[in-house]
């Protein structure tokens, strides 16, 4: 292990407007220098609702546990994924143990922080919401809210995706659920994905996501969502009318 000390910043980079298709990141950085850039140049970094959420992954425990900190823009199963494994050996945190699945080797050597330095750095990046714009908070308020609720959820057989808000398209959130679950994902049942298209308006965040919640858990979602994901034969044996996409 190197004796270099080193410092931690979670940095949130919010793409321009202009550039479709591409999404937030966190960029690591290590005494001050982007390691992603260095030594993964397929993708962006992850989104921070995956790594900046309360039960951080980035938080150190001594079990080591892997990271996965960048995935190709094609997705890791075309072009690889870059992980970490992190773990707390004292008053240190070490990352080691890099990992592509598309690679045989990784660039980057083992790092170590102080313990208490690094246990800050992360508190205070998830706490951090100042990057956000208002459609994005009201997407992770909206999901905050949702997940409360799980028997609505369990109620009509869904599971939340994800309630996306994308920078270029800023009046909008996207709600996406799966039915009957990601465990039929897992088990190779038949799925399907359903998208609710959602306003946003002038009215705070807090009072939007408050109000999109008790108009959502009102009724059986999948009667106004459209299905954007599974397949026609899963749509069929689920007994739901295939999307006008799927009939060509």
């Amino acid at each position: 292990m190197t004796d270099k000390k080193r410092c931690l910043t979670l940095h949130v980079v919010v793409p321009d407007r202009s550039q479709r298709g591409a999404t937030v990141e966190v960029q690591p950085l290590v005494d001050g220098e982007d390691i992603l850039t260095k030594a993964f140049a397929e993708g962006r970094g992850e989104d921070p609702r995956y790594l900046l959420l309360p039960e951080s992954p980035l938080i150190a425990v001594a079990e080591p546990h892997e990271v996965r900190l960048a995935e190709a823009t094609c997705t890791e199963g075309c072009c690889g994924a870059l992980y970490v494994t992190i773990r707390r050996d004292g008053d240190r945190v070490i990352w080691n143990e890099w990992r592509n699945p598309d690679k045989d080797d990784v660039d980057l050597p083992e790092f170590w922080f102080g313990a208490q330095e690094y246990q800050a750095e992360v508190e205070r990046a998830v706490a951090d919401h100042s990057w956000e714009w208002p459609a994005r908070t009201v997407a992770r308020l909206l999901e905050l809210h949702l997940k409360a609720r799980t028997d609505w959820l369990a109620q009509w057989e869904c599971e939340i995706g994800a309630v996306s808000a994308w920078v270029w398209e800023p009046r909008h959130i996207d709600l996406f659920l799966l039915h009957p679950g990601r465990s039929a994902l897992r088990e190779g049942l038949p799925w399907l994905q359903f998208r609710m298209t959602l306003d946003v308006s002038s009215d705070t965040p807090e009072k939007q996501a408050e109000r999109l919640a008790d108009q959502l858990v009102a009724d059986d979602p999948r009667r106004t969502a459209e299905i954007c994901g599974g397949s026609p034969e899963y749509a069929r044996r689920l007994g739901y009318p295939l999307p006008p996409r799927w009939r060509a």
